[in-house]
């Protein structure tokens, strides 16, 4: 256990985690030199976007003064959506290396991580990378580091992780600086689990940091938060493949493996201890995932739903932070109302259904949670996540949406247009504008939820080109004037396309969804009435025309009597069409509706 470190690494994306994991792995000739980049990256969508989605752990050896160290390398996502990972990673380590891009400066979320790291009272190892690509000094970054990490200069790691420039000195603090595990290996078992994985042969795969006692091949568990008690078939630590052992002990990272399918049973950050001599309480508190975001999952084609269900359940086991609840709706047949932690967290989502599991899928149009205090009991509070679900305004006493307290770092001249895309949004500046010392600006704003998970993020990179950066953190419902916008297609209300907007916005908003779904829309044998209403009044509409087909092209002159006979008769075809008929709306709408809100 002496000889046992546990570390994870905190940065922003792009400012080279990733690349630093691989040059650690190399150096320690845990993969041999240039055997793949982002190698702990092994999803295909982290190698497209160049982000990391989820934490990955993996054991390294390294010698030091005679002595072989094992290192644990937890590795942890970036983006602000991915925090609950980063949270999870932090409890199961005792150190953190914040990495620096020192062309790019501090960014927020970096800011974000160590706070979270810092309040779990993990030892800080500041690193400087990148720093092959400047011709001048960069002393305004390390000040930076300097005054947020209450650390000296000389405590600052310079390195290049691309070229391996001063690897060898973060493995020296790795192992200097950070402290061993605390624990008694003769006690209670009680182990934390921090991931989970779903394997078709083996069934879940809970990946665990063991802080009392030890596990051994065969011994009972008990997972405390459910009370049920398996056996431990298979043990072992983690590289880059599962190793098996006989015996994992105080301070290891590993895995273990029960032979259980149900995936209900196996809960992130639930505490595992021993079916005979339990322990009396658990690791850490257990808490629920809380979503930011909301929206419904319908698959395409409606006769794969127990396929869907089956994806959804095992997709929830390998990410935590998603939740999900049967839904269903009549121009879409049956699905779920899933709830993210933020937009790209739902993009994510739902490409990893696409590639991994096989199933094409419809996304409605993201939603926050809402609070509604009804007339008739005041004290009465209904959650809404789902504009559907939405009662009628007449019925209404107040309604509360929620807020986030925004922290944004941006470049001095950007900071007039960040504040006007901000006050568009809604948002309510906090202080004053704070100058720090490379030159940047952070400004803080208190902006409704709502307003930020469809296309802040994008605006922002767009008007800062790519220089500003972001994170959130939730603050608490508050009053606000809220109207329903509900779309009828043919004179029928589409729930799917139904929106929750401000007052001032519900208007305007209102006529350009009318008038974009007249174009979005294709053509049929008859008419489509297209209108859109605010809390039961229609404000506008649009008439998509029908495809005609000439009836009297085979009429080759003749009396006129036959042409009007014919014209007539399908006159009335089409009136009872537009009755009877139903319109197809095509998947793409959905995905192109968040353009027309914004």
């Amino acid at each position: 256990m002496h000889y046992i470190r546990n570390f994870c690494i905190i940065a922003h994306i792009d400012h080279g985690k990733s690349t630093l994991a691989d040059r650690l792995l190399e150096f320690t000739k845990t993969v041999p030199k240039g055997y793949k980049p982002q190698l702990l990256d092994d999803m295909d969508l982290e190698r497209e976007r160049g982000i990391t989605i989820k934490s990955h752990a993996v054991q390294m050896e390294y010698s030091y003064n005679n002595q072989v160290y094992k290192l644990n390398l937890i590795d942890t996502p970036g983006h602000v959506d991915f925090s609950y990972e980063v949270s999870r990673s932090i409890d199961a380590c005792e150190g953190a290396l914040l990495v620096v891009d020192c062309t790019k400066s501090i960014q927020a979320q970096t800011i974000s991580n160590l706070y979270l790291a810092l309040k779990k009272n993990l030892v800080i190892i500041p690193i400087l990378n990148k720093i092959d690509l400047l011709n001048y000094g960069y002393e305004d970054v390390i000040e930076e580091i300097m005054e947020l990490v209450k650390c000296k200069s000389k405590d600052i790691i310079s390195i290049s992780a691309k070229n391996g420039l001063g690897i060898k000195d973060v493995l020296d603090e790795i192992v200097s600086r950070i402290p061993p595990p605390n624990g008694n290996n003769n006690t209670s078992l009680q182990a934390m689990v921090f991931d989970t994985f779903y394997d078709p042969f083996s069934g879940i795969i809970a990946y665990l940091r063991v802080k009392n006692g030890c596990i051994r091949k065969g011994q009972k568990l008990r997972f405390m938060s459910t009370g049920k008690i398996y056996c431990a078939y298979e043990i072992g630590i983690l590289k880059l493949k599962r190793i098996s052992k006989n015996k994992i002990e105080t301070g290891d990272v590993g895995y273990v493996v029960s032979g259980i399918k149900n995936t209900h049973e196996v809960k992130v950050g639930d505490t595992i201890t021993d079916a005979k001599n339990p322990a009396l309480k658990t690791i850490s508190v257990f808490e629920k995932v809380k979503p930011m975001v909301f929206a419904s999952i319908y698959p395409v084609d409606s006769d794969k739903y127990e396929e869907f269900r089956c994806s959804m359940e095992k997709l929830q086991l390998n990410d935590a932070a998603l939740t999900f609840s049967p839904s269903s709706s009549p121009a879409l047949g049956f699905g779920f109302h899933c709830g993210f932690l933020g937009g790209l967290h739902m993009e994510i989502i739902k490409d990893r259904l696409e590639r991994e599991y096989g199933i094409s899928v419809i996304i409605t149009i993201p939603n926050v949670s809402y609070r509604v205090f009804m007339k008739r009991k005041i004290n009465q509070v209904i959650m809404v996540n789902n504009p559907s679900d939405f009662p009628d305004t007449e019925k209404l006493h107040r309604i509360e949406e929620p807020y986030v307290l925004v922290n944004i770092l941006t470049k001095e001249k950007f900071i007039g247009s960040m504040i006007s895309l901000c006050i568009e949004k809604r948002g309510i500046m906090v202080g004053h504008p704070h100058y720090l010392i490379s030159g940047r600006i952070k400004v803080i704003f208190e902006i409704p939820l709502s307003e930020i998970i469809f296309d802040f993020y994008d605006k922002l990179k767009t008007i800062s080109k790519g220089y500003a950066s972001f994170d959130y953190h939730f603050l608490g419902y508050r009053n606000s004037d809220l109207k329903k916008i509900t779309v009828l297609i043919n004179h029928q209300k589409v729930e799917p396309l139904s929106l929750l907007v401000h007052k001032k916005k519900a208007f305007f908003i209102g006529k350009k969804i009318c008038k974009e779904l007249s174009f979005l829309i294709p053509k049929h044998q008859f008419c489509i009435a297209i209108q859109v209403s605010i809390s039961g009044r229609i404000i506008a509409r649009e008439t998509i025309k029908a495809l005609r087909k000439n009836v009297t092209d085979k009429c080759y002159g003749g009396d006129i009597s036959r042409k009007r006979k014919l014209l007539e008769k399908q006159k009335k075809g089409k009136k009872k069409m537009r009755k009877i008929g139903k319109v197809e709306i095509p998947s793409s709408i959905f995905m192109n509706f968040l353009k027309i809100k914004n």
